[in-house]
């Protein structure tokens, strides 16, 4: 044992939840170890590419309060490290005053104290420039943006390092097992590399079912499932451009419609705003399509027809429609079936000294900061930092899939299209 590397924390998956894990331990002054099965910054999982939306209307109310604390943070460490990773404007929320998700958000905003503002059809037209149909409303809340996610995960693994943390790329981790003779847990990679860890923290995304059903010899199940999904964006059409901008005051946005669609300002790309269904369809995380059979496929045949028939209503002939998205990127949802993260200690015989964090059901990277910020505190704190965080992660438990693979009970409906 004596020629391990040893660490106070072993972080597994350098996508975002573990960069930001990493950085939150390192800065406490814990000797930090992060491992990625790939190279940094790869664009295989959930934590690539230009554009992730910031907003904290939910449906669950659970999930608001998260994301106000999650964007506090993201402020404090683009501070840190002195560059922009979140750009902010407004979120705007439209939907059915009849659909009960749209309903359950507004009431959430009443509920955390929200600022938010309930506009109609004119004014949402007027101000945003969104033309949305008869019996349906619309809300506006000061939390809102578009989050850089390559550019945000290289700020969590440079300020990471900065605090000391020992950052090692295409490190693929067959196993994990207790230290019977120190105490802790002893990580092994493929090649046969060795390190020991007083805590492990596994933040595997996509992958993160098949290595728990390994280090645990298949006894703990995550009901975990890798969706592949395709992005879409629009052009827009000459002489409209400056209006979908931030700086005209152009809002990311959500459509609780049938299906339920988001959206950015232009941002990443000169002249095109990003359009896309919130869905995708099941695969193996290393076995995907990267988007060529999907943008065949009937099912992307079906979400293109319902985006160009929303774009044609509500931005009309400023985004050209007629001949589809203009550019397409694939990425991978980790989904439960609750629509819920994972957070928890990974038991067994583990104990507390392995927590797993997953299944952030395309919904999570926003609340990366504050994700990280409690797997640290469970790690470190064991069963007493449960308890301090439980009105924040009581959802989020394995044990509520035993015997209920529907995990949470929920009044409202599901917002992901799986097809």
């Amino acid at each position: 044992m004596e020629n391990l590397g040893q660490f106070d924390v072993i972080v597994i998956g350098a996508g975002v939840m573990g960069s930001s894990t990493a950085y939150q331990a390192a800065k406490l002054g814990h000797k930090t170890l992060i491992l990625e099965q790939f190279d940094f910054l790869h664009y295989r999982g959930s934590s690539h590419g230009e554009s992730r939306t910031i907003r904290a209307t939910y449906p669950e109310s659970y999930y608001s309060s998260l994301v106000i604390e999650s964007e506090k943070l993201w402020r404090e460490s683009q501070s840190e490290i002195g560059y922009d990773v979140y750009f902010k404007t407004k979120q705007l929320d439209v939907g059915p005053v009849t659909n009960s998700s749209f309903r359950a958000l507004i009431s959430n905003c009443e509920k955390e104290s929200m600022s938010h503002q309930i506009v109609d059809c004119d004014t949402v037209k007027d101000s945003y420039g969104f033309e949305i149909p008869d019996g349906w409303t619309a809300v506006v809340t000061e939390i809102g943006g578009v989050l850089k996610p390559t550019k945000a995960v290289a700020m969590f693994q440079t300020l990471a390092v900065k605090y000391g943390a020992v950052m090692r790329d295409k490190t693929e981790v067959v196993d994990i097992v207790i230290d019977e003779q120190r105490g802790g847990v002893v990580v092994s990679s493929k090649i046969g590399d060795k390190f020991w860890g007083k805590k492990c923290v596994v933040t595997a995304g996509a992958w993160v079912s098949k290595l728990v059903r390994n280090v645990s010899n298949g006894e703990t199940v995550l009901p975990i499932q890798a969706v592949e999904t395709n992005v879409f964006y629009w052009k827009i059409k000459e002489g409209c451009e400056d209006g979908f901008t931030i700086g005209a005051g152009f809002p990311s946005f959500a459509s609780y419609g049938e299906p339920y669609i988001y959206g950015t300002p232009a941002l990443e790309y000169p002249d095109l705003i990003k359009v896309a269904v919130h869905g995708g369809r099941d695969c193996d995380p290393d076995k995907r399509t990267w988007g060529a059979k999907l943008d065949e496929s009937e099912g992307t045949l079906m979400v293109i027809g319902y985006l160009k028939d929303w774009i044609r209503m509500t931005f009309g002939d400023r985004v050209n429609w007629e001949d589809g998205p203009v550019m397409s990127q694939s990425c991978l949802y980790s989904m439960t079936a609750d629509e819920d993260y994972v957070i928890d200690f990974l038991g067994g015989g583990f104990n507390e000294d392995v927590v797993v964090a997953g299944g952030f059901s395309g919904h999570g990277f926003k609340m990366a900061p504050v994700v990280g910020r409690i797997l640290v505190d469970l790690a470190i704190g064991g069963k007493a930092a449960a308890e301090r965080h439980n009105e924040q992660i009581k959802y989020f438990k394995i044990a509520r899939f035993e015997g209920n693979p529907k995990g949470n009970v929920k009044e409202f409906n599901d917002q992901v299209r799986l097809r």
